[in-house]
């Protein structure tokens, strides 16, 4: 099978796969869409301290059932549209005792510690393929991250009427918008560009904020009447976003983390104290997460077109990667598609 491989860093471009064997308990998916993450971008720069090379990444996936193994409950049938649950739990963890399979000490997800779906079919274990019949391979793709934007949102315990800052407005960020925004909650997105707010705006943000043409903190005291956001959710993993995070919060408010910073932070540790937060991070998602959204997006409640900055064909999906490096700025969600 034909599959994109990011070789070493800053090298990437087609390689082949022996296809894979069916075990009794695994589904068969040919993908028709995967979507790159910056879990890939990260990948390509050498930046992911969770991958060795060569690795075939990719798990933001839209697929169709080919085949199931002889233990696939009836409902998962050849044909049936598909997105995949990319991560994997060991059961025996502690996180995974405390029913936090998303956080699964020993997790491997598709395209980070393991060969991902950008290649023409994947066996996965049943579990972890959701049925999505009615929904474009372009909605389908989107459900993973929109999925990890909303896990966020659970992570904050957001509730009617809080007001709730999205610093970030990436395809997560995204789904934390609209997650907050399905939960009753003001949503103030933050960006620095102008076309991303737009479509934040349609996800379901109350008021956009472009900070590089106005000063955060000025604007969401405004907007909050000098209280601050009551939920902060960071998206965009700088160190320089993590700290706004903890400064603009409201005192006895929550953070959440999604974004790995790339560099060490150093915290002023008296506002943690003083304003008594919760710190919290969120990562991956959870099964609920994803039927949270494919229920969103089967209510056509979300702006997918806006959200798919690009798309390309496999053959051209190495050249988009080095463009994306390029201009990360420039992309919200590019996708590959196969078919």
């Amino acid at each position: 099978m034909r599959a994109v491989v990011i070789e070493a860093p800053g090298r990437a471009g087609l390689g082949t796969l022996a296809p894979p064997v069916l075990a009794a308990d695994q589904v068969l998916v040919r993908i028709r869409t995967v979507g790159f993450c910056g879990s890939d971008l990260n990948t390509f720069r050498g930046l992911n301290p969770l991958v060795s090379y060569p690795r075939v990444p990719g798990h933001e996936i839209a697929g169709v059932v080919e085949a199931v193994g002889d233990a696939v409950p009836a409902e998962l049938r050849a044909g049936a549209d598909v997105t995949v649950v990319p991560y994997t739990a060991c059961g025996t963890c502690s996180a995974c005792r405390r029913g936090r399979v998303n956080t699964c000490r020993n997790n491997q997800t598709l395209g980070v510690q393991r060969d991902g779906a950008l290649t023409e079919c994947i066996a996965v274990p049943w579990p972890s393929v959701l049925r999505a019949d009615g929904l474009s391979r372009r909605e389908l793709a989107l459900v993973e991250p929109l999925a990890v934007g909303m896990h966020a949102v659970a992570r904050g315990r957001v509730a009617p009427g809080d007001v709730v800052a999205v610093l970030g407005t990436g395809a997560v960020g995204l789904g934390a918008v609209a997650g907050a925004a399905r939960a009753g909650a003001p949503v103030i997105a933050v960006d620095v560009d102008d076309r991303k707010l737009a479509t934040a705006r349609r996800a379901g943000a109350t008021h956009v904020v472009n900070a590089r043409g106005a000063a955060l903190h000025d604007a969401l005291q405004s907007l909050t009447g000098g209280d601050g956001p009551d939920v902060v959710i960071e998206a965009v993993g700088l160190p320089e976003t993590f700290l706004s995070a903890v400064a603009e919060v409201a005192v006895a408010g929550r953070v959440v983390y999604i974004g790995y910073a790339k560099a060490p932070v150093a915290f002023d540790t008296t506002q943690f104290v003083r304003k008594e937060l919760d710190i919290l991070g969120a990562r991956n998602a959870t099964a609920e997460d994803f039927r949270g959204v494919l229920s969103m997006l089967h209510g056509r409640l979300f702006p997918v077109d806006d959200a798919v900055t690009r798309v390309v064909g496999l053959d051209g999906a190495a050249e988009a990667l080095r463009a994306w490096d390029a201009d990360p700025g420039a992309v919200t969600r590019i996708h590959v598609d196969l078919d």
